[in-house]
Protein backbone atom coordinates (compact mmCIF):
# COMPACT_ATOMS: atom_id res chain seq x y z
CA UNK A 1 0.00 0.00 0.00
CA UNK A 2 3.02 2.43 0.89
CA UNK A 3 4.47 1.56 -2.73
CA UNK A 4 0.44 2.68 -4.32
CA UNK A 5 0.49 6.26 -2.06
CA UNK A 6 3.89 7.18 -3.78
CA UNK A 7 3.17 6.92 -6.92
CA UNK A 8 1.23 5.71 -9.59
CA UNK A 9 -0.83 2.11 -8.76
CA UNK A 10 -0.11 0.47 -12.53
CA UNK A 11 2.51 2.12 -15.05
CA UNK A 12 2.31 1.45 -18.56
CA UNK A 13 4.69 -1.54 -18.39
CA UNK A 14 2.76 -2.92 -16.00
CA UNK A 15 -0.23 -2.78 -18.59
CA UNK A 16 1.16 -3.86 -20.94
CA UNK A 17 2.42 -6.99 -19.22
CA UNK A 18 -0.95 -8.11 -18.44
CA UNK A 19 -2.07 -8.02 -22.19
CA UNK A 20 -1.11 -9.87 -25.50
CA UNK A 21 1.46 -8.36 -27.34
CA UNK A 22 3.19 -8.79 -30.51
CA UNK A 23 7.08 -10.01 -30.06
CA UNK A 24 8.16 -7.01 -32.48
CA UNK A 25 8.08 -3.45 -33.15
CA UNK A 26 6.63 -2.65 -36.49
CA UNK A 27 6.60 0.44 -38.27
CA UNK A 28 2.93 1.47 -39.71
CA UNK A 29 2.07 4.33 -42.05
CA UNK A 30 0.52 7.30 -39.96
CA UNK A 31 -2.76 7.09 -42.30
CA UNK A 32 -3.54 3.50 -41.13
CA UNK A 33 -3.45 5.23 -37.24
CA UNK A 34 -7.39 6.70 -35.63
CA UNK A 35 -7.60 8.22 -32.32
CA UNK A 36 -8.12 6.52 -29.24
CA UNK A 37 -12.36 7.02 -28.77
CA UNK A 38 -11.24 6.66 -25.01
CA UNK A 39 -8.76 9.25 -24.88
CA UNK A 40 -9.38 11.63 -21.62
CA UNK A 41 -7.38 13.98 -23.50
CA UNK A 42 -9.69 16.86 -24.96
CA UNK A 43 -6.87 19.62 -25.37
CA UNK A 44 -3.12 19.59 -26.51
CA UNK A 45 -1.21 22.40 -25.87
CA UNK A 46 0.22 24.03 -29.24
CA UNK A 47 3.66 25.28 -28.12
CA UNK A 48 4.10 21.76 -26.74
CA UNK A 49 2.96 19.87 -29.88
CA UNK A 50 5.41 21.86 -31.70
CA UNK A 51 8.16 21.65 -29.65
CA UNK A 52 7.83 17.74 -29.69
CA UNK A 53 6.96 17.98 -33.41
CA UNK A 54 10.80 19.74 -34.10
CA UNK A 55 12.62 17.15 -31.53
CA UNK A 56 11.19 14.16 -33.66
CA UNK A 57 12.43 15.88 -37.13
CA UNK A 58 15.97 16.04 -35.46
CA UNK A 59 15.83 12.80 -33.46
CA UNK A 60 13.05 10.61 -35.32
CA UNK A 61 10.09 9.49 -33.12
CA UNK A 62 12.51 7.28 -30.13
CA UNK A 63 9.40 5.74 -28.13
CA UNK A 64 7.00 3.64 -30.29
CA UNK A 65 2.86 4.36 -30.04
CA UNK A 66 0.89 1.33 -28.49
CA UNK A 67 -1.97 0.27 -30.91
CA UNK A 68 -4.54 -2.39 -31.30
CA UNK A 69 -6.28 -3.65 -34.08
CA UNK A 70 -9.81 -1.73 -34.93
CA UNK A 71 -12.73 -4.10 -34.55
CA UNK A 72 -14.96 -1.94 -37.13
CA UNK A 73 -11.86 -1.55 -40.01
CA UNK A 74 -9.03 -4.48 -39.81
CA UNK A 75 -6.87 -1.92 -41.99
CA UNK A 76 -6.74 0.57 -39.24
CA UNK A 77 -5.24 0.69 -35.63
CA UNK A 78 -6.48 2.16 -33.14
CA UNK A 79 -3.85 4.36 -30.81
CA UNK A 80 -3.66 3.05 -27.08
CA UNK A 81 -1.25 5.66 -25.80
CA UNK A 82 0.55 8.27 -27.83
CA UNK A 83 -2.12 9.91 -29.79
CA UNK A 84 0.49 13.53 -28.72
CA UNK A 85 3.36 11.83 -30.52
CA UNK A 86 1.14 11.14 -33.26
CA UNK A 87 -0.57 13.97 -34.04
CA UNK A 88 3.46 15.53 -34.00
CA UNK A 89 4.88 13.39 -36.35
CA UNK A 90 1.91 14.60 -38.79
CA UNK A 91 3.61 17.90 -38.33
CA UNK A 92 6.80 16.43 -38.53
CA UNK A 93 6.07 14.91 -41.91
CA UNK A 94 6.42 11.38 -41.29
CA UNK A 95 5.20 8.82 -42.98
CA UNK A 96 5.13 5.96 -40.80
CA UNK A 97 5.90 5.61 -37.24
CA UNK A 98 6.88 2.68 -34.76
CA UNK A 99 4.08 1.15 -33.12
CA UNK A 100 3.47 -1.73 -30.72
CA UNK A 101 0.57 -3.77 -30.99
CA UNK A 102 -1.16 -5.05 -28.45
CA UNK A 103 -4.24 -6.90 -27.93
CA UNK A 104 -6.78 -4.76 -25.25
CA UNK A 105 -10.53 -4.30 -24.62
CA UNK A 106 -12.42 -1.23 -24.11
CA UNK A 107 -11.43 -1.24 -20.38
CA UNK A 108 -7.65 -1.70 -20.93
CA UNK A 109 -7.39 1.24 -23.74
CA UNK A 110 -9.33 3.27 -20.98
CA UNK A 111 -6.72 2.59 -18.66
CA UNK A 112 -3.91 2.89 -20.90
CA UNK A 113 -5.28 6.10 -21.56
CA UNK A 114 -5.66 7.59 -18.41
CA UNK A 115 -2.06 6.06 -17.25
CA UNK A 116 -0.08 7.47 -19.75
CA UNK A 117 -1.83 11.16 -19.47
CA UNK A 118 -1.25 11.10 -15.18
CA UNK A 119 1.78 9.85 -15.39
CA UNK A 120 3.07 12.68 -17.61
CA UNK A 121 0.72 15.13 -16.07
CA UNK A 122 -1.34 15.84 -19.41
CA UNK A 123 -4.33 16.00 -18.14
CA UNK A 124 -5.69 19.10 -16.72
CA UNK A 125 -8.51 18.76 -13.37
CA UNK A 126 -11.27 18.27 -15.42
CA UNK A 127 -10.59 15.45 -17.88
CA UNK A 128 -9.03 13.72 -15.77
CA UNK A 129 -12.41 13.47 -13.36
CA UNK A 130 -13.59 12.99 -16.51
CA UNK A 131 -11.48 9.79 -17.54
CA UNK A 132 -11.85 8.62 -13.64
CA UNK A 133 -15.46 9.07 -14.05
CA UNK A 134 -15.70 6.72 -17.24
CA UNK A 135 -13.69 3.94 -15.24
CA UNK A 136 -16.82 4.23 -12.25
CA UNK A 137 -19.59 4.54 -15.13
CA UNK A 138 -18.88 2.54 -17.95
CA UNK A 139 -16.45 -0.74 -15.97
CA UNK A 140 -17.99 -0.58 -12.62
CA UNK A 141 -14.95 0.65 -10.71
CA UNK A 142 -15.61 2.25 -7.42
CA UNK A 143 -13.49 4.82 -5.89
CA UNK A 144 -11.33 2.63 -3.85
CA UNK A 145 -10.18 0.68 -6.85
CA UNK A 146 -9.78 4.05 -8.86
CA UNK A 147 -7.42 4.91 -6.27
CA UNK A 148 -5.40 1.78 -5.73
CA UNK A 149 -5.26 1.65 -9.95
CA UNK A 150 -3.69 5.60 -10.53
CA UNK A 151 -1.69 5.11 -6.91
CA UNK A 152 -3.31 8.44 -5.44
CA UNK A 153 -5.22 8.28 -2.55
CA UNK A 154 -8.83 7.89 -1.90
CA UNK A 155 -9.51 11.44 -0.69
CA UNK A 156 -7.71 12.67 -4.34
CA UNK A 157 -9.70 10.45 -6.25
CA UNK A 158 -12.95 12.50 -4.53
CA UNK A 159 -11.76 15.37 -4.50
CA UNK A 160 -11.00 15.19 -8.17
CA UNK A 161 -14.45 14.16 -9.04
CA UNK A 162 -15.83 16.74 -7.53
CA UNK A 163 -15.11 19.44 -9.84
CA UNK A 164 -18.21 17.48 -11.97
CA UNK A 165 -20.34 18.99 -9.81
CA UNK A 166 -19.98 22.00 -11.27
CA UNK A 167 -22.94 23.55 -13.02
CA UNK A 168 -23.26 22.36 -16.76
CA UNK A 169 -22.22 26.08 -17.54
CA UNK A 170 -19.69 26.47 -15.52
CA UNK A 171 -18.00 23.22 -17.21
CA UNK A 172 -18.41 24.57 -20.52
CA UNK A 173 -16.04 27.96 -19.34
CA UNK A 174 -13.69 25.30 -18.63
CA UNK A 175 -13.48 23.00 -21.89
CA UNK A 176 -13.38 25.88 -23.56
CA UNK A 177 -10.17 27.58 -21.52
CA UNK A 178 -12.38 30.83 -20.38
CA UNK A 179 -11.78 29.58 -16.71
CA UNK A 180 -8.30 27.79 -15.28
CA UNK A 181 -8.37 24.54 -13.16
CA UNK A 182 -7.36 27.48 -10.15
CA UNK A 183 -10.60 29.39 -10.96
CA UNK A 184 -12.63 26.01 -10.86
CA UNK A 185 -11.47 24.76 -7.76
CA UNK A 186 -12.47 27.90 -5.86
CA UNK A 187 -16.51 27.28 -7.58
CA UNK A 188 -16.59 24.26 -6.43
CA UNK A 189 -19.26 23.67 -4.00
CA UNK A 190 -20.45 27.11 -4.24
CA UNK A 191 -24.08 27.66 -4.61
CA UNK A 192 -23.56 30.66 -7.14
CA UNK A 193 -21.01 29.01 -8.89
CA UNK A 194 -22.71 30.27 -12.41
CA UNK A 195 -22.72 34.07 -11.20
CA UNK A 196 -19.28 34.14 -9.67
CA UNK A 197 -17.83 32.15 -12.92
CA UNK A 198 -19.14 35.04 -15.14
CA UNK A 199 -18.23 37.87 -12.94
CA UNK A 200 -14.28 36.17 -13.18
CA UNK A 201 -14.90 36.47 -16.93
CA UNK A 202 -16.44 39.76 -16.96
CA UNK A 203 -13.48 41.42 -14.56
CA UNK A 204 -10.65 39.03 -16.04
CA UNK A 205 -10.12 38.19 -12.28
CA UNK A 206 -6.94 36.35 -11.11
CA UNK A 207 -7.43 33.05 -8.96
CA UNK A 208 -6.12 34.94 -6.40
CA UNK A 209 -8.35 38.08 -7.34
CA UNK A 210 -11.41 34.82 -7.49
CA UNK A 211 -10.25 33.95 -4.12
CA UNK A 212 -10.65 37.21 -2.51
CA UNK A 213 -14.09 37.84 -4.33
CA UNK A 214 -15.64 34.81 -2.85
CA UNK A 215 -14.48 35.39 0.76
CA UNK A 216 -15.66 39.13 0.66
CA UNK A 217 -18.99 38.11 -0.99
CA UNK A 218 -19.49 35.72 1.48
CA UNK A 219 -18.75 37.94 4.41
CA UNK A 220 -21.08 40.49 3.04
CA UNK A 221 -23.64 38.04 2.32
CA UNK A 222 -23.35 36.90 6.26
CA UNK A 223 -23.49 40.55 7.16
CA UNK A 224 -26.53 41.49 5.47
CA UNK A 225 -29.96 41.25 7.59
CA UNK A 226 -32.08 40.87 4.55
CA UNK A 227 -31.13 39.14 1.42
CA UNK A 228 -29.13 41.33 -1.17
CA UNK A 229 -29.57 40.79 -4.22
CA UNK A 230 -26.12 39.26 -5.95
CA UNK A 231 -26.03 42.05 -8.31
CA UNK A 232 -25.92 44.31 -5.89
CA UNK A 233 -22.90 42.87 -3.95
CA UNK A 234 -21.02 42.25 -7.22
CA UNK A 235 -21.53 46.08 -7.50
CA UNK A 236 -20.14 46.59 -4.29
CA UNK A 237 -17.17 44.64 -4.97
CA UNK A 238 -16.58 46.23 -8.17
CA UNK A 239 -16.65 49.63 -6.88
CA UNK A 240 -14.34 48.93 -3.53
CA UNK A 241 -12.21 47.47 -5.84
CA UNK A 242 -11.82 50.33 -7.97
CA UNK A 243 -11.40 52.85 -4.91
CA UNK A 244 -10.30 50.76 -2.33
CA UNK A 245 -12.33 51.64 0.42
CA UNK A 246 -15.84 49.37 1.56
CA UNK A 247 -18.78 50.27 -0.32
CA UNK A 248 -22.52 49.09 1.12
CA UNK A 249 -25.38 49.83 -1.05
CA UNK A 250 -29.06 49.52 0.31
CA UNK A 251 -31.66 49.20 -2.42
CA UNK A 252 -35.04 49.01 -1.87
CA UNK A 253 -38.25 47.10 -4.03
CA UNK A 254 -38.95 50.50 -5.78
CA UNK A 255 -35.21 51.00 -7.03
CA UNK A 256 -34.64 53.44 -4.00
CA UNK A 257 -31.87 53.67 -1.64
CA UNK A 258 -28.65 55.07 -0.08
CA UNK A 259 -25.24 54.10 -0.58
CA UNK A 260 -22.40 54.36 1.75
CA UNK A 261 -18.63 54.72 1.52
CA UNK A 262 -16.50 53.88 4.74
CA UNK A 263 -13.47 55.73 5.61
CA UNK A 264 -11.08 55.27 8.76
CA UNK A 265 -9.21 58.30 8.13
CA UNK A 266 -9.01 61.84 6.95
CA UNK A 267 -6.89 61.00 3.80
CA UNK A 268 -9.62 58.43 3.23
CA UNK A 269 -12.02 61.16 3.49
CA UNK A 270 -10.59 63.32 1.18
CA UNK A 271 -10.32 60.63 -1.06
CA UNK A 272 -14.17 60.55 -1.40
CA UNK A 273 -14.50 64.23 -1.89
CA UNK A 274 -11.69 64.40 -4.50
CA UNK A 275 -13.23 61.72 -6.35
CA UNK A 276 -16.42 63.43 -6.02
CA UNK A 277 -15.21 66.93 -7.15
CA UNK A 278 -13.45 65.31 -10.03
CA UNK A 279 -16.09 63.48 -11.36
CA UNK A 280 -19.44 65.83 -10.61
Amino acid sequence: MDKIKKGLGRGLSSLIGDTKVEPKQNQLPISELVPNKFQPRKIFDETSLEDLSNSIKERGMIQPIIVRKLKSDKSKFEIIAGERRWLAAQRAGLHNVPVVVTEADDLRSLEFAIVENVQRHDLNPLEEAQGYKKLIDEFSYDQDKVSKFIGKSRSYIANSLRILTLPDEVIKLLESQQLTAGHAKILVGLENAGFVANKIIENKLSVRQTESFVQIFKKKKQRSKISKDTNIIALELSISNKIGLNVDIQNNKRNKGKVSFEYKDLDQLNKIINIIKEHY
